[in-house]
C-alpha cells in the first residue's frame, strides 16, 4: 500500500486535518460529531498535555491517512473496570473517512498500528476498548488477534473491553498482512469475530464461587443468622447434653457450638454448624436456614425472594473479599487509609444481609465496590438552574466550590461541551454522578431531559476516586484534600434504595454549619478530639417528570449528589485514619485487626480500650447528654484518628442524613427538621442501641475470643467512662445510661419485616421494633462473663436469661441450676 509513516500530531499545525477526521459523518463512534475547530483544538491539546496520552498522525507515502492515539490504561478509565497489569497499552485508530475507500487500506493501517505498539519491548498486551455497535472494528480487533473480556459501561458508550497479547497478534493473520479476511463474505466476518459469534460476551471475573471458598461464606452468614436472630429473640436454642446447643425448624435440626456474651450475644461457632434432615447430614446454606426458618422469622411472603436475594449478594460478596484477599490484619496495623477500607469483610455487624446491593452486577461489583479497591473516574453532568438546587455552607460560594474540585482545563472543556449543544454554560450547574448512574439511570431514565438539554453530559475528570464501605460515596484518591463526593446510586441495599433526595437535602449544609459551630464551641469535645467532617454542598436535579408527580417516590432520588469535607487536611503529623469499621474486622484467616493494633501500640490492652472510649464513647455520650444532639456513631460514619496505633480522636460524618436533636432547644429555621423530641429515657437508646449494642457488644466478643481481655474488665471499663463523664457534666445523668436493662431496638426485625424500606424516614421512632429487655452490661459489669461450652453443663434455655428486677441488682447469666 506504500510507505507507512507515524508521527507525534502537533494540535497547532495538524488541527484541521484531525479536525476534519473526527467529526466526518462516517466517524460517528470517535464521538466528535458536532465540535468546533476550536473545540477539536481544545481536546487535542489537552491529549498533547497529558504524559499518559499521545496522539499521532499517520501518513502513507506522505500523505495523511490516519490518526491513532496510545495511552496508560492505568491512568484512563479502563481502570475502574479491570486491575491493569504490567506491559499493557491502550489504543486507538481512526482511518480518514473518505468517498473513494482504497481496499484494504484500513487493515494495513490497523496492522501498522499494531506492529509500532510492540516495536516496544515493554509493551506485551493491547488495550483496545471499542463501542459495541462498531462490528466494523470487532472484525479487524478479531483477525488481529484481540479476544473480548467483557462488555463495560462508559460514559459515552457501551463498550466491548478487549486485549491481544504480543504472541496472539504474531499468530494472527493481520501481523502477516494477508488480508484474508478482506475476502470473507459478510457472513464468514460476522463468525470469525468472537463477539458475534453466537456465544454472547465472555462473562466478568467470577473466580471467587470457588466451592472451598464459598461453602466457608455459607457456614460464616448461617452462624451469624443464627447469632443474630437469636440475640433479636426470634430463635431459642436448646442446650444438648454434649455442651452444644440445637434449633429444630420442621424436619431440619441445626447443632452448633457457641460462646454468649453480655447483651444476649451469641457467638456462633462457624466450623462446627451442623444440619441434619430425619437424621441425615446435609450441607450448610445459608439461604437455606432462612428457608427452614422461615416461620420464625416470619417474613412476609412477597418478600422472601427478595430478602435471599440480599443474602445471596452477602455471600457473594464475602466470598469475592476472601477469594482476593490481599492483606492480614498484622499488615493493616500499618496501611493507609484507602487499603484499610478496601480490606473491610463483614459490612454492618449486626444485619445478616448486609451486603446485597440488589442491581450491582458483577462488572459493577469489580469496577465500584470498596472491596475491589479500583480507582473510578469521576463523571459530571451540567443541569439547568432552574430546574436544580445548589446549597452551600455558610461562606462558600458556587465559584470556591467548582475552583476546588475542578481543574481550569476540566472547567473550561465542559463549557465547550454546553456551547457545542447550543446551550450558554451560565445556565448550568454542574454536578458529579456515579458512572453507573450515568449508564443506568440518566441515559435512559431521564432520556428526555437530555433531549431538552436540561441534563448535559459534560465528560469525565482525571481524578481518581475509591469508593468507601457506604457504596456510594468517594474519597479522592490522587488529591486526598479535595471532598468526599456522595451520588445518588440506585441500587436497593439494607432495605434502602441508595438514592438522594434533593429536597431533603437542601437544608443539609445549614444543618452542618450548626452542629459543627456546637461541636468547635465545646471545649469537652475539643479535649477529646472529637471533631465533624461537614456536608458542606448539596445539589439536587428536580425538572424530571418524576417530580412533578407532587409525591415522592424512588425516582425523585436519581440525580442528585454533595460534598463532604476531607479528613486528610485535618490530620497532625503522626497521625492516620482508620474508619471505626475496622476495630471489628477479622481477616480471611481470622486475625482481627484491634488485637493487632493492641499488640502493636506501646501501652497495654486496658490503657489502649480506655483511650479509644475517650476518643469515641465519652464524646457521643457528650452531646447527646449536654447538647440533646444524637449522631448515627456506627463503623462506616465514624472515622477514628490514631498516633502509635492508638485512637487519640474521631471524624463524625454523615451529618445531615443521620443527625437528630432531641429536645425543644432554640435550632435556626433551616435546621429545624432534625427535630424529633423525646423523653431521656427513649434519648438514651441511642447510645445504649447504636453504640453498647451496635458497636462495642462486638469489640467485647473479638477481645474475649482473642484472650485480650474478659467481659467484665472490658464493660467495667465502659462504665467507667460514662460515669466519670457524668461527674463531669451532672446534666448528662438524666440518660441513666447505667441502669438495670433497656429496651431492645431489633435491627434484622426491621428487615424481615420490609426488606425494602425498613424504615420510615418521616417517623423513624414510630418504625422501630423492639422486643424484650435484654440486661445492661453497665449496671454491674463484672456480673458478665462469656459462657463457653465447657461451661454449658445444665444451661438453661435463653427464655431464662433475662434480668429479674431486684432492688439496685439484677439476675447473673445463669449457668447452672
Amino acid at each position: 500500500m506504500g510507505r507507512v509513516t507515524i508521527e507525534p500530531a502537533v494540535p497547532q499545525e495538524h488541527i484541521d486535518l484531525l479536525h476534519a477526521g473526527v467529526t466526518h459523518p462516517r466517524s460517528t463512534f470517535w464521538g466528535m460529531q458536532g465540535n468546533t475547530s476550536e473545540q477539536s483544538r481544545a481536546a487535542f491539546d489537552e491529549i498533547d498535555a497529558d504524559p499518559h496520552h499521545t496522539a499521532r498522525l499517520g501518513r502513507v507515502d506522505g500523505v495523511p491517512t490516519f490518526l491513532t492515539e496510545t495511552y496508560d490504561p492505568a491512568h484512563s478509565v479502563l481502570a475502574a473496570h479491570y486491575r491493569v497489569e504490567p506491559g499493557q497499552l491502550g489504543m486507538h485508530v481512526l482511518v480518514a473517512p473518505t468517498d473513494t475507500p482504497v481496499h484494504g487500506l484500513t487493515s494495513q493501517v490497523f496492522r501498522a498500528v499494531m506492529h509500532f505498539c510492540f516495536r516496544d519491548p515493554a509493551v506485551t498486551e493491547v488495550v483496545v476498548e471499542p463501542d459495541v455497535r462498531n462490528h466494523a472494528i470487532h472484525a479487524k480487533n478479531a483477525a488481529a488477534g484481540f479476544v473480548v473480556d467483557r462488555r463495560i459501561a462508559l460514559s459515552d458508550k457501551e463498550a466491548l473491553l478487549s486485549f491481544c497479547t504480543v504472541e496472539a497478534f504474531a499468530a494472527s493473520e493481520r501481523a502477516s498482512g494477508s488480508g484474508a479476511s478482506e475476502r470473507r463474505s459478510g457472513s464468514e466476518l460476522e463468525r470469525g469475530c468472537p463477539v458475534l459469534g453466537g456465544e454472547g460476551l465472555p462473562s466478568p471475573d467470577v473466580a471467587h464461587p470457588e466451592p472451598e471458598v464459598t461453602a466457608r461464606a455459607h457456614r460464616h452468614v448461617a452462624a451469624k443468622a443464627i447469632g443474630e436472630f437469636t440475640h433479636e429473640r426470634l430463635l431459642s436454642p436448646e442446650p444438648t447434653t454434649d455442651g452444644r446447643w440445637t434449633i429444630t425448624a420442621g424436619t431440619a435440626r441445626y447443632t452448633f457450638a457457641a460462646t454468649r456474651h453480655a447483651l444476649e450475644h451469641w457467638r456462633v461457632d462457624p466450623a462446627s454448624l451442623e444440619r441434619t434432615v430425619d437424621g441425615e447430614v446435609t450441607r450448610v446454606d445459608a439461604l437455606t436456614v432462612v428457608s427452614d426458618l422461615h416461620e420464625d422469622l416470619d417474613i412476609p411472603g412477597h418478600l422472601r425472594s427478595t430478602y435471599l436475594e440480599e443474602l445471596s449478594g452477602t455471600l457473594a460478596s464475602l466470598a469475592y473479599k476472601w477469594h482476593h484477599a490481599r492483606h492480614t490484619s498484622s499488615e493493616l496495623v500499618h496501611a493507609d487509609f484507602q487499603t484499610i477500607e478496601a480490606a473491610m469483610t463483614e459490612g454492618h455487624p449486626a444485619f445478616v444481609a448486609n451486603n446485597g446491593l440488589i442491581g450491582f452486577s458483577a462488572t459493577d461489583h469489580a469496577a465500584y465496590s470498596p472491596e475491589a479497591g479500583a480507582d473510578v473516574p469521576r463523571v459530571w453532568i451540567a443541569v439547568r438552574r432552574n430546574v436544580a438546587h445548589l446549597s452551600l455552607a455558610d461562606g462558600l460560594t458556587e465559584e470556591d466550590l467548582y475552583a476546588g474540585e475542578l481543574d481550569p482545563a476540566d472547567r473550561e472543556r465542559f463549557s465547550l461541551r454546553l456551547e457545542a449543544k447550543g446551550v450558554d454554560p451560565a445556565d448550568y450547574l454542574l454536578m458529579p454522578i456515579h458512572p453507573r448512574q450515568w449508564d443506568h439511570k440518566l441515559a435512559v431514565t431521564f432520556a428526555s431531559d437530555l433531549a431538552r438539554r436540561d441534563i448535559v453530559h459534560s465528560g469525565r475528570t482525571s481524578d481518581r476516586y475509591r469508593a468507601q464501605q457506604s457504596i456510594r460515596t468517594f474519597f479522592n484518591r490522587d488529591r486526598p484534600e479535595r471532598h468526599y463526593v456522595k451520588t445518588a446510586l440506585a441500587i436497593q441495599n439494607m432495605g434502602f434504595l441508595r438514592g438522594l433526595s434533593p429536597s431533603y437535602m437542601a437544608a443539609t449544609p445549614a444543618i452542618n454549619d450548626w452542629v459543627a459551630q456546637v461541636v468547635a464551641d465545646d471545649p469537652e469535645l475539643a479535649d477529646c478530639g472529637f471533631r465533624v467532617l461537614r456536608e458542606v454542598a448539596a445539589i439536587g436535579y428536580t425538572g424530571d417528570a418524576y417530580h412533578q408527580l407532587g409525591a415522592s417516590n424512588p425516582h425523585t432520588k436519581m440525580v442528585a449528589a454533595l460534598w463532604r469535607e476531607s479528613p486528610v487536611p485535618k490530620l497532625a503529623a503522626g497521625e492516620r485514619l482508620q474508619s471505626l469499621t475496622g476495630l471489628l474486622h477479622r481477616d480471611a484467616d481470622g486475625g482481627a485487626l484491634i488485637t493487632e493494633l493492641i499488640t502493636a501500640s506501646p501501652i497495654g490492652a486496658a490503657e489502649w480500650v480506655r483511650r479509644m472510649l475517650r476518643a469515641y464513647l465519652r464524646p457521643v455520650v457528650h452531646c447527646l447528654g449536654v447538647h440533646d444532639l444524637a449522631f448515627m456513631p456506627h463503623g462506616e460514619n465514624l472515622i477514628l484518628v490514631l498516633e502509635d496505633h492508638v485512637p487519640t480522636g474521631v471524624f463524625m460524618k454523615d451529618i445531615g442524613e443521620e443527625v437528630v436533636v432531641m429536645s425543644d432547644r432554640p435550632l435556626p429555621a433551616d435546621v429545624e427538621r432534625v427535630r424529633h423530641v423525646l423523653p431521656a429515657h427513649v434519648q438514651s437508646l441511642s447510645i445504649l442501641t447504636d453504640v453498647l449494642d451496635g458497636v462495642l457488644r462486638f469489640v467485647a466478643e473479638i477481645l474475649a475470643d482473642d484472650e485480650v481481655m474478659g467481659g467484665g474488665e472490658f464493660w467495667t471499663l465502659v462504665a467507667e467512662c460514662i460515669r466519670e463523664h457524668a461527674a463531669d457534666h451532672p446534666r448528662a445523668a438524666r440518660l441513666d445510661l447505667l441502669r438495670e436493662s433497656f429496651e431492645h431496638s431489633c435491627l434484622n426485625r426491621l428487615q424481615l419485616r420490609n426488606t425494602l424500606q425498613m424504615v420510615d424516614l418521616t417517623d423513624p421512632e414510630g418504625s422501630l421494633i423492639r422486643v424484650g429487655d435484654p440486661a445492661n452490661p453497665l449496671h454491674n459489669p463484672h456480673d458478665f462473663k462469656e459462657m463457653r461450652p465447657e461451661m454449658r453443663e445444665g444451661a438453661h434455655d435463653l427464655k431464662e436469661m433475662r434480668p429479674v428486677t431486684r432492688e439496685g441488682a439484677y439476675d447473673r447469666w445463669r449457668t447452672g441450676g
